[in-house]
């Protein structure tokens, strides 16, 4: 696990400002070295520090304007299998495993109620999946943030 160092910070605040922004134009506005700017970015890289870019596109901008969170208890042994299957289903956005009383919290996005259930089908299909429950999201009210903790 790679620690961040406040430089580190800036760099990413920075790019959360501008998320096109060049290495040169990252280190004229931070004092930084080009090099010493580079070689961050491509460590973080390197040790996963920064997600995917699809990962900042927002659902609705796809055609899926809808998103539910669907939990599920699995059989254990067939884990693996039911994670192959889940993989296949291109609307699940995210999927986590959870200790307590469901085994999974599967996230995914769909165009409207119908697509929703259509989609929690071919989860329920998924072998492993014994049960799930399906909570659609009504509205966002904390989107989904890291900025705050770079700060500290």
């Amino acid at each position: 696990m790679t620690a961040l160092d406040a430089t580190d910070r800036r760099i990413l605040l920075a790019l959360d400002d501008d998320p096109r922004a060049t290495v040169q134009l990252l280190a004229l506005r931070l004092g930084l070295a080009r090099g010493t700017v580079h070689a961050r970015l491509e460590r973080m890289a390197r040790d996963e520090v920064m997600r995917k870019n699809s990962i900042r596109l927002s659902a609705p901008s796809l055609g899926y304007p809808m998103r539910a969170f669907v939990t599920a208890e699995v059989d254990q042994d067939q884990f693996e299998e039911m994670m192959t299957d889940m993989a296949g289903i291109a609307e699940v956005v995210e999927c986590v495993g959870l200790a307590g009383e469901n085994d999974l919290m599967i996230q995914i996005v769909a165009r409207d109620a119908d697509h929703v259930y259509d989609i929690t089908k071919r989860i329920k299909g998924c072998r492993g999946i014994n049960r799930t429950a399906t909570s659609i999201v009504l509205r966002e009210l904390l989107a989904y943030r890291y900025e705050h903790l770079l700060l500290e």
